[in-house]
């Protein structure tokens, strides 16, 4: 088909050469004309010839056509069109030009950003010149994309899929260059791991892997290849040292990291935790790093963090270890966690609810008398007593056996509900879920140890405590108490009834209770008939 005609690249014709960029867009077939047009007449050298003329003559009219000229004819989204912007040649006079948007009132500062701000750092030196090279062209094609993609609401889905093409693909072969360089890597590890390595050129560099891991990791047909080769250069025994520095930033971006292989190999990292569990008894694990990153950061933004809580869960999860171990095997791992290290991860939770500071039962507690950064009534403790207890309730529902036999023997729901006086609701409600989920595997065991332990006081101060409130942790604590009538539960419906029924007096007018008084004496009435 023929190609269109373009207007001849003169200045008093930069109307027409707009308005044919504009009226192409709804067009694919125009649009695919316009392209080959461009590029077989080496136009845009040509626009951008007369951009330098404008700005040497400070013709704003001709500058604001370039902008919407250059803008438009990115909007084609064509890639024999980005080769030739995105080059050497034209690049800066691209971005010149995108500087002179109408509706600004001052030019923008891309020319000086890319030439003076914008800087290539060699972490580790680039020995190919062409991939420097794509790096530097890659750099800018986003630069570019970021300054003329319009708000979301006002284009299209698939709106420049081609320069996200463009992108990734460049992004491809950067990777590519960067893996088949067998130098590269084992450069990066050995100098992230050296302690001679400076504290910001070490941040740098895990910068750098980092994000190098994060699009690695989004190429399914490469991925395996790339997780073969961090493994035979021990990236989780580097990530088990990293996560042990001093730097918030490099521990952070190993955590990162560690998150990335959890979720795309984590047979690869339980196979590495169960080794270490085996071989080693020293306290430099990787797991122990993990719990230990979660519970004793100082950096109130890093104590507790969500993505920590979820590599450990990701860790212990007896179900994703079938992938590469037997169930004897599991049980042997287990054996070890709840040996070695969950004391590591209840250590806060034991220290803050030591025996000293409160009794339950006991009428005149004070509770909490100690204050400062380590009491649970400090934000950022009781952020991390949080995420403790979000781990162990996860714990009594995967390891039924194991768990048990520790909160037995550690009384570990009795410090635990000490946290339904805290004055950060968010922390009573966990503590309240811990118990939840203990009362909702129906053990006989657990059963027995709540009565005889009379860990339901706590939990019945609290209702009276919120009985004129309406909030969660309310509502949260009749829902206990549903669940218990509902599944007829008669050892605890008996034991809270004798032991509570005055207390419960007072909100007599909540059915629950009600409900329950009434069950216990239709098993009562029940157990008389049987006797007779």
């Amino acid at each position: 088909s023929h190609l269109l005609d373009l207007p001849t690249c003169e200045l008093h014709r930069l109307g027409e050469i707009a308005d044919l960029v504009t009226s192409v867009r709804l067009s694919r077939v125009r649009k695919e004309k316009l392209a080959l047009a461009l590029k077989n007449e080496g136009y845009i050298p040509k626009l951008l010839q007369l951009f330098q003329a404008c700005e040497n003559a400070k013709n704003t009219e001709g500058l604001h056509l370039l902008f919407d000229i250059v803008r438009g004819i990115l909007y084609l989204d064509k890639a024999i069109l980005f080769e030739v912007m995105f080059s050497d040649q034209c690049i800066l006079g691209v971005v010149g030009c995108l500087e002179y948007d109408p509706c600004l009132a001052q030019p923008g500062w891309h020319r000086e950003f890319l030439t003076k701000t914008a800087k290539l750092q060699e972490v580790i030196p680039i020995r190919d010149p062409e991939l420097r090279q794509k790096i530097r062209q890659t750099f800018r094609a986003q630069y570019i994309q970021a300054i003329i993609l319009p708000n979301p609401s006002d284009f299209e889905e698939g709106f420049l899929s081609t320069l996200n093409s463009f992108i990734s693909s460049s992004k491809e072969e950067i990777l590519h260059g960067l893996q088949k360089d067998e130098e590269f890597l084992p450069e990066v590890f050995a100098q992230l791991t050296n302690e001679a390595t400076a504290g910001e050129k070490r941040c740098e560099l895990m910068r750098f892997f980092k994000e190098f891991c994060a699009f690695s990791f989004t190429l399914p047909e490469k991925r395996d290849e790339f997780l073969q080769t961090l493994a035979k250069l021990g990236i989780l025994s580097t990530l088990e040292i990293l996560m042990g520095m001093d730097d918030l930033q490099v521990r952070s971006a190993a955590t990162d990291i560690l998150s990335y292989l959890v979720e795309f190999s984590p047979g690869m990292v339980q196979e590495f935790v169960m080794q270490e569990a085996h071989q080693s008894e020293n306290d430099t694990q990787l797991i122990i790093e993990v719990i230990e990153q979660m519970i004793c950061s100082p950096d109130s933004e890093f104590g507790g963090d969500n993505q920590l809580m979820e590599i450990l869960c990701a860790l212990i999860d007896p179900e994703k270890m079938l992938a590469i171990a037997s169930n004897l095997e599991i049980f042997e791992f287990l054996d070890i966690f709840y040996d070695r290290y969950i004391h590591v991860l209840t250590s806060p939770l034991l220290a803050d609810t030591s025996e000293e500071w409160y009794e339950i039962g006991n009428d005149n507690f004070n509770f909490f008398p100690f204050e400062g950064p380590y009491s649970p009534d400090n934000y950022q403790t009781a952020e991390i007593l949080a995420s403790v207890l979000e781990l162990l309730s996860f714990c009594v529902e995967k390891h039924k056996y194991h768990m048990k036999i520790y909160i037995i023997n550690k009384d570990l729901l009795r410090r635990t509900l000490v946290l339904m006086k805290s004055k950060h609701k968010f922390l009573a409600l966990c503590a309240l879920r811990f118990m939840r989920r203990i009362i909702g595997l129906k053990d006989e065991l657990y059963n027995r140890y709540i009565t005889m332990g009379n860990l339901f006081e706590p939990v019945v101060n609290a209702v009276l405590d919120n009985r004129n409130r309406c909030n969660l942790l309310k509502s949260a604590l009749m829902e206990l108490f549903e669940f218990i009538q509902m599944e007829d539960i008669q050892f605890l419906i008996a034991h809270i009834v004798e032991n509570f029924s005055d207390a419960l007096e007072s909100v007599k007018y909540i059915q629950t209770f009600q409900g329950l008084k009434t069950k216990y004496e239709q098993e009562k009435d029940r157990q008389n008939e049987k006797l007779s």
